[in-house]
C-alpha cells in the first residue's frame, strides 16, 4: 500500500529573538535563510487568525516567521512570538517534542561550531549504547541552544545491528 507521507518537511521552533536564532543556526549548522514569511515589524499578519490556527495563548503576537534550509534534511521554520504567557522549552522528561537530531560527520567540528554559536554541549560525544544501534564510530551527544531547545548531534558510519533483522532503515542524510 502506497503511503501519502514522504517524510518530515520542516520543524517549527519558537524562539525569543529570531535574529539571534537565525545567526545560531547559520553558525552551528550552516543553515541558510530561504525566505521570510513575516518580517519583524510587519503588520502583514492576521494575529487573530494565527491565534485560532495555532491555538496560541490569547493575546500572543507573532513578530516574525522565517524558513531556513539545512544543508541536508528538513527545513527549520523559526517563529518569534511574544505573549502574556510563555513557558521555557520542553526538557527531555516533559511530554511532547523534546529534541531534534542533526546528523554530523565530524563531532569535533560540529561541537565546536555549536558552542561557538552560543550553544552548550551537555557531554562529549559517546558511543550509541542501545544494542540495536551499536557499531564502530556510532556516537551521539546532546546540547542546548541559547534559548534552551535540546539538540542531539548523531553519527552512525557503521551498520547498526537492527539491520540484520529487518529491511526497514532509519533515514540518513
Amino acid at each position: 500500500m502506497q503511503t501519502p507521507v514522504r517524510g518530515i518537511d520542516h520543524i517549527g521552533i519558537t524562539v525569543p529573538d529570531i535574529e539571534a536564532a537565525t545567526l545560531f543556526f547559520e553558525k552551528a549548522f550552516a543553515a541558510t535563510v530561504i525566505y521570510h514569511s513575516v518580517e519583524p515589524g510587519s503588520e502583514n499578519i492576521d494575529h487573530q487568525a494565527q491565534e485560532n490556527t495555532l491555538k496560541l495563548f490569547p493575546g500572543t503576537k507573532i513578530r516574525a516567521i522565517r524558513m531556513l534550509a539545512m544543508p541536508n534534511g528538513p527545513g527549520i521554520e523559526l517563529f518569534e512570538m511574544h505573549g502574556p504567557e510563555q513557558q521555557s522549552p520542553a526538557r527531555p522528561s516533559d511530554f511532547g517534542l523534546q529534541h531534534f537530531a542533526v546528523y554530523v560527520d565530524d563531532f569535533k567540528t560540529a561541537t565546536s561550531a555549536f558552542t561557538a554559536a552560543g550553544g552548550e554541549m551537555f557531554t562529549e560525544p559517546k558511543p550509541l549504547s542501545f544494542p540495536a544501534e551499536r557499531g564502530e564510530g556510532n556516537a551521539f551527544c546532546y546540547g542546548k541552544t541559547p534559548w534552551g531547545s535540546v539538540v542531539e548531534l548523531i553519527s552512525w558510519p557503521s551498520p547498526m545491528p537492527y539491520e540484520k533483522y529487518t529491511e526497514l532503515r532509519r533515514w540518513k542524510p
